[in-house]
């Protein structure tokens, strides 16, 4: 069309200068319209962000669903059928002495960590679950899984515990002494925190992650399975229960791997977990070996939060 009233305007009668007059104003014309509409578009564009923005600071849930229409979710997800989440009991088995059965560490140290997206899966879940600030939450599971991978030990269980100890609180404190994330004894593994700072560091997320890391997983290693460690981490193995204390933990860690999995798992429940309250009579995180205690009764029900 343009072309069209181009030519039109070469076969007339007019002058050169009129000529160029017309063309000069429909060539305005033509970038004034072409300005003026980008304006708009770029307008509505920005109210449409705007919006979409809106929509996902009331529903967070949404993007994911706008991640899963990306091109690259496809890839992702292939990388994390890949890296399926980590076993419990896989990861809790002792490793072959014999050096030609040594497993490829680059192949296991993917396997321990997932991927970036199971990681922010299980950040999501959790940061909803206890109520807890999305970027504090990040940092206390991307603590857990670089302890996970150091020592060798299933991050999911690490923040199962943690979960169940303490609600995600680093500050939290037992009548008893049981302190931070993992509500451990710090008096009792001075010398676990003597590199870290001090018992002070009890409170130190990262360091309370570690050490308490380390003795659940000396627990479960001496005790041969990851129920009995657990029951011996609570200071039950004396008693004849728990008082439903492992059943608690390997609930939430199932659906934590349920979540980091993607699965939609439910963040409420009939209750929220509560922070474990340990009997006094027990013997509170590795204060001492258990099997020295010569109690034989079992742990009060009363005496410990149910979820």
């Amino acid at each position: 069309m343009f072309q069209r009233f181009i030519l039109a305007v070469q076969q007339s009668s007019l002058t050169a200068e009129q000529k160029r007059q017309a063309l000069n104003a429909v060539a305005r014309d033509t970038t004034s319209g072409f300005l003026s509409a980008m304006r708009k578009l770029l307008m509505l564009s920005g109210a449409a962000a705007m919006i979409f923005l809106g929509l996902m600071f009331i529903k967070p849930e949404l993007a994911d669903k706008f991640k899963d229409l990306s091109p690259f979710a496809e890839a992702e997800e292939v990388a994390s059928e890949a890296t399926p989440a980590p076993d419990l009991a896989a990861l809790m088995q002792t490793p072959s002495k014999n050096t030609s059965d040594k497993p490829n560490v680059a192949e296991d140290d993917a396997k321990m960590l997932g991927n970036q997206r199971q990681q922010q899966w299980v950040t999501n879940w959790l940061s909803k679950r206890y109520r807890v600030a999305t970027d504090a939450t990040n940092m206390l599971v991307s603590a857990a899984y670089l302890t996970a991978k150091e020592i060798k030990l299933d991050p999911l269980l690490i923040l199962s515990v943690m979960a169940i100890e303490s609600g995600l609180n680093p500050f939290a404190e037992s009548p008893v002494g049981a302190q931070g994330l993992m509500q451990v004894m710090s008096k009792v593994h001075q010398e676990k925190f003597e590199e870290m700072g001090g018992v002070k560091a009890a409170l130190n997320p990262v360091a309370n992650i570690k050490v308490g890391a380390l003795i659940l997983k000396d627990y479960v290693s001496r005790t041969g399975s990851v129920e009995a460690g657990l029951k011996m981490y609570v200071g039950a193995s004396a008693f004849e229960n728990d008082s439903g204390y492992g059943s608690r933990v390997l609930t939430e860690y199932k659906r934590l791997k349920d979540v980091s999995a993607g699965k939609n798992v439910p963040t409420t429940f009939s209750a929220a977990p509560a922070p474990v309250a340990r009997p006094a009579e027990s013997t509170p995180a590795g204060k001492t070996d258990p099997v020295e205690a010569k109690a034989k009764t079992s742990v009060p029900k009363d005496q410990v939060a149910a979820l």
